[in-house]
């Protein structure tokens, strides 16, 4: 896991700012928390390079013309889990990767063009590389809620952290 980084409120407020509305123009948000345009633009610098948050597009999938999404639960041989998930990354279908303990070393969230794209990561890719033991897969009939924003503990303005949700159509 990262470490956290220290956010004071001003800093909090900013990327409750920015987790509402990612293009919210900077004055707007320095009047918000009381300081200058350039105050909340070098703290936006700082924030960025210190991996504490990102700005970016989040598109969506099906809409592009994906069809179809999947959960993987990879089960790996012994030592070999630090190679295996290297290796899962690299893949371009894999959108969301983590380590899990349970039954699974792993879960990938894979966006593939179509039920044989699918077929074809699975059963040569994934099987593809040494030390995959086992894979469970998990299609998504159905996708109701994503969210990419949470509750800021001590976020200057108590409404700034609320949840900004894409629910796909």
């Amino acid at each position: 896991m990262s470490k956290p980084v220290g956010l004071d409120p001003v800093d909090l407020a900013i990327v409750a700012a920015l987790q509402q509305d990612g293009r919210r123009p900077f004055t707007r948000i320095a009047k918000q928390v009381g300081i200058s345009e350039a105050a909340v633009r070098q703290r936006v610098a700082r924030l960025q390079a210190l991996g504490a948050m990102q700005i970016v597009a989040v598109a969506d999938p099906m809409r592009l013309g994906y069809k179809t999404m999947a959960m993987v639960a990879i089960s790996v041989d012994g030592r070999s889990l630090a190679r295996v998930a290297e290796a899962v990354r690299r893949l371009p279908e894999v959108s969301y990767l983590v380590l899990t303990a349970g039954t699974h070393d792993m879960l990938a969230e894979v966006v593939c063009e179509d039920n044989d794209h699918l077929l074809r990561l699975l059963s040569e890719d994934l099987a593809g590389i040494e030390g995959v033991r086992e894979t469970e897969t998990f299609m998504y009939l159905r996708l109701l809620k994503e969210a990419y924003t949470w509750s800021l503990a001590g976020a200057a303005e108590p409404g700034a952290a609320a949840l900004a949700e894409r629910a796909p159509a």
